[in-house]
């Protein structure tokens, strides 16, 4: 094919424009801050969680050199799913590309300068006080249940207080989004996670997944810990309510080195009135261990591997992927078994880290649809030998405890049920943005 000279000149002047700016040096106002403020200040700001604030370039510099490891390391943020396997889409990827990466390192190696101030971004408006995050979305909670406060002492024992709140609804209330967290940022010191069970009364002809802890009805409505926040209901689904329903709140107390009274909190956005999604979304707990918690053996200097199965009764959206181990842990997948005998890798956790239980939110395009009668299959690792820096004795023999110490093998995971006609419209609907036949229907 032939081009104008006009045409060859314009493509040479764009590559010198390129070059030209690879060449430039990396500052913190022009590149830097920028990753930060999307990336990094949620948490590393004054007041937060993190230990120490990162807004400033006075602030950043002392720590270049450990940003550059940590990001280097893919340490921080954190994102610890493997990137080269299952799904890659998400809605919450807090993670740096390929790209941030190398400009922070290249920063901190070519001095870390600060550069034109009048290349800042404007910086970011963060709240004084804790804000519900979805608020901005569809006004103030619907309801806020708070569990009763609970002083933890600077020297005890782990405690696990499990007090009872009533939702005081009288008629039955679909749910759109719910956000739980310490009603205090000096309570995420002492809170490990917070759960919440829904008790309600609930119809024979909605428990019809594969066992008690992953039925299609009530249970776990919502879990904290920390790097998790809230969930938003898809478009077209919920979570139900019912009258007379009542939460079971199952708090992790830990003490820290000083006396701190908290609680948990929960706020719940409901449907208007009236509005009633098509499909309910369920949480449940889904062990990676044969026979449940009972079934989780690990020897003293090994590494061992367990895996769990659970049958899907029904057809479903698969909206999320959370692990959740302890101490030892170290990678955990989650593949699906289709009916045909395919299996489907959907997302590893290759490098898990207790401080961090990441909520991984498929993207709306991506997230798995899965017919009735495919088999999740659930692989966990622990990692019970010297080299795991965080084992606290691998001369220990350990199994299922609710104590750090001991061990967890399961993941958190959000399934939209459908009833099968639902589920081929959705498979149509998804080959068509796909580009797809729409015939060509998932087997």
């Amino acid at each position: 094919m032939k081009h104008s000279v006009a045409f060859v000149l314009a493509l040479a002047l764009l590559a010198a424009v390129s070059a030209a700016a690879s060449d430039a040096p990396v500052t913190f106002t022009k590149d830097i801050a920028p990753i930060l403020q999307q990336k990094c200040e949620a948490c590393h700001r004054e007041g937060s969680m993190a230990p120490m604030s990162l807004v400033s370039y006075e602030e950043i510099r002392p720590w270049a050199e450990s940003i550059k490891e940590e990001v280097s390391a893919r340490r921080m943020p954190p994102w610890h799913i493997d990137k080269t396997v299952g799904i890659q889409k998400f809605e919450n990827d807090r993670s740096l590309s390929d790209e941030q990466i190398a400009t922070i390192v290249r920063w901190v190696e070519e001095g870390a300068t600060k550069g034109d101030p009048n290349d800042l971004p404007a910086p970011l408006e963060w709240p004084e006080e804790q804000v519900w995050t979805f608020a901005e979305k569809f006004g103030e909670p619907d309801l806020i249940l708070k569990s009763p406060l609970y002083r933890v002492p600077a020297q005890a024992q782990d405690a696990w207080y499990k007090p009872v709140v009533e939702t005081g609804l009288t008629e039955p209330r679909w749910v759109r989004a719910i956000e739980i967290r310490p009603h205090t940022i000096e309570g995420r010191k002492v809170i490990h996670h917070a759960l919440a069970r829904l008790e309600q009364e609930e119809p024979d002809a909605d428990r019809t997944n594969a066992d008690d802890d992953n039925a299609v009805g009530a249970g776990l409505f919502m879990e904290w810990a920390v790097g998790k926040q809230g969930e938003l209901m898809r478009p077209g689904s919920g979570k139900l309510l019912l009258p007379g329903s009542k939460f079971i709140w199952d708090i992790h107390y830990h003490s820290v080195g000083e006396d701190i009274e908290s609680s948990a909190e929960l706020a719940i956005y409901l449907y208007p009135k009236g509005e009633e999604p098509k499909h309910r979304q369920v949480l449940g707990l889904f062990h990676a261990i044969q026979g449940g918690p009972r079934g989780l053996d690990i020897p003293p200097n090994s590494i061992a591997v367990h895996q769990g199965f659970h049958v899907m009764k029904q057809a479903g959206r698969v909206e999320n992927f959370q692990p959740h181990m302890h101490l030892r842990g170290k990678a955990m997948s989650m593949e699906a078994i289709l009916p045909d005998g395919k299996a489907e890798l959907l997302s590893y956790v290759d490098d898990f880290e207790f401080n961090w239980h990441v909520n991984y939110i498929y993207a709306a395009d991506v997230a798995p649809l899965l017919p009735k009668g495919t088999m999740l299959r659930f692989t966990s690792w622990h990692d019970n030998t010297a080299a795991n820096q965080y084992n606290p004795d691998p001369t220990q023999w350990v199994g299922w405890g609710d104590r750090t110490v001991d061990e967890m093998s399961h993941a958190w995971v959000n399934i939209t049920y459908m009833e099968d006609e639902d589920y081929q419209a959705e498979v149509e609907k998804r080959k068509a943005l796909e580009g797809l036949p729409a015939t060509e229907l998932q087997q």
